[in-house]
């Protein structure tokens, strides 16, 4: 699913509602489990998806990455949060589904580059890294930012599609 572009101007209000999934393994289960019930009394989010519960107790972070990367893929959702020890091996996993982007960000600086910049659906936090209150201050802060298709930075996203699906990146053509 693809976010319409933010108005600078409007509000978050002017926003339409995301879906989202979490998901998290048994070193983020308590982040998941916060975030997952701030998320859901948020006015930018229309659902969470809870992935990986059935999971709870034998579940590995691959696992449950691949699981919330392929709901983003196929565009049940349009972005997830997950929870590691560290937010790397979730991202490292969440990557390797095909058409997905997932970054790890622990600053406000990386969150919304993450989206406007590289049109990240995935952002994964590390639990043993940040306290609850920054995570919880940075997903909202996610929340509101919205990639532009039109920028210059959906050149550069393309390029990453390209390298992804070929094996090396299509050079644009020259005008």
């Amino acid at each position: 699913m693809t976010a319409p572009r933010r108005d600078p101007d409007a509000g978050p209000d002017a926003l339409p509602p995301l879906h989202l999934a979490i998901g998290a393994d048994r070193a983020g289960q308590a982040y998941k489990d916060a975030l997952g019930e701030h998320l859901r009394n948020h006015p930018l989010v229309a659902t969470v998806l809870n992935v990986g519960a059935h999971l709870r107790s034998e579940g590995t972070y691959p696992q449950i990455a691949e699981e919330a990367a392929r709901h983003v893929a196929e565009a049940t959702v349009d972005r997830a949060l997950l929870i590691c020890h560290t937010g790397l091996g979730v991202a490292i996993a969440a990557n390797k589904v095909p058409g997905v982007r997932a970054v790890t960000a622990h600053d406000s600086l990386s969150v919304r580059a993450s989206v406007l910049s590289n049109n990240a659906q995935v952002l994964t936090f590390g639990a043993g890294i940040i306290g609850l209150a920054l995570a919880k201050q940075l997903a909202e802060e996610w929340l509101a930012h919205r990639f532009d298709p039109t920028a210059s930075a959906a050149r550069k996203v393309q390029m990453i599609h390209d390298l992804e699906r070929t094996g090396r990146i299509i050079p644009p053509p020259v005008p």
